[in-house]
């Protein structure tokens, strides 16, 4: 099983960066994690997807082959991170999102706004967020790579049974 992780920060020290190569590592056995960064895509434009990039048709083409995705991101001003909805952006008008599970893993407690934008957001371009595999975890503020948050045995376990929901869930549909 292939699942693909996007952060909506392009922060190298990101606390949402962090927990998916700490959800990378932390994967139940047989599942490769891919850590995607989005900081190569343009801004979405139509007018460009009859001619689409490179790097479109190799987001799309990643999106496609991943049997689900992993995504975490910041709220900013109460929002979803510009980052991440242009990528979505990206997905809109092609088959490569459709049906496919989502397991939102956020970096703070306190973001309650832009974690329903992003469920609305992804339920209407016909994703599956898997609530059972999603999880909100107490980092906001502590500048913990993924180092500190695979030794936490309360982050651990948190994360691990995020991942083995979404591993089941995924094994049912397919």
């Amino acid at each position: 099983m292939n699942w693909l992780a996007i952060c909506g920060s392009l922060r190298r020290q990101s606390t949402n960066l962090a927990v998916l190569h700490a959800a990378a590592r932390l994967a139940p056995p047989g599942i490769a994690v891919r850590v995607y960064s989005l900081a190569a895509l343009p801004l979405f434009n139509p007018d460009l997807e009859a001619e689409m990039p490179a790097v479109v048709r190799e987001w799309r083409a990643a999106v496609a082959a991943a049997d689900g995705l992993l995504i975490s991101s910041p709220e900013y001003a109460h929002g979803v991170s510009g980052v991440l909805k242009n990528a979505l952006d990206w997905l809109v008008s092609g088959p490569e999102f459709v049906g496919k599970p989502v397991a939102l893993l956020n970096a703070s407690t306190r973001a309650e706004h832009a974690p329903a934008q992003l469920v609305e957001i992804l339920r209407t371009m016909s994703g599956i967020v898997v609530e059972s595999a999603s999880l909100d975890l107490p980092l906001l503020g502590t500048q913990r790579d993924a180092d500190a948050i695979v030794v936490d045995p309360s982050m651990t376990t948190l994360l691990q049974a995020a991942l083995q929901n979404f591993a089941a869930t995924i094994a049912a549909v397919v």
